[in-house]
């Protein structure tokens, strides 16, 4: 199967802004259960997949997963959110939906920023290397 061939920078806005809209209230799908972050979101390469499942090694967030953990049932509950370690997995036994939530938002705005301006570094690296290459000609 292919590697999910989106754009990590996208797929993280799209999943704040999903956020941010109320995309984790009651899910009329599963209204037994409270929701959960990521696999009820289409930010989730198998969001309502009942067959033919994506392994989630092919997910981007795999790359947030900690090594030991990418083996794991599912693996994206083992982000951790801040510099406590605060993990899905973990916040699902103590925490309320609203301070999940909470976790969820903020590290989805400090984790696009970063990317956004490890991006902007790597174009202007890209920019001056293109400018000296043309002042060498």
């Amino acid at each position: 199967m292919a590697k999910d061939d989106r754009d990590l920078l996208d797929v993280l806005k799209f999943e704040l802004r999903f956020l941010q809209k109320g995309g984790y209230g009651r899910l009329p799908r599963v209204p037994w259960r409270p929701p959960l972050v990521f696999e009820d979101s289409p930010t989730c390469l198998n969001f309502n997949a009942r067959e033919d499942r994506e392994p989630c090694s092919n997910c981007l967030l795999m790359q947030f997963v900690p090594e030991e953990k990418r083996s794991a049932n599912i693996p994206c509950r083992h982000i951790a959110f801040n510099a406590a370690g605060q993990t899905l997995d973990s916040l699902y036994d103590w925490s309320t939906q609203q301070e999940i939530e909470e976790a969820l938002e903020s590290w989805l705005k400090t984790t696009i920023q970063r990317l956004e301006r490890e991006r902007a570094r790597a174009g202007s690296t890209e920019m001056n290397d293109h400018a000296t290459a043309i002042q060498m000609r």
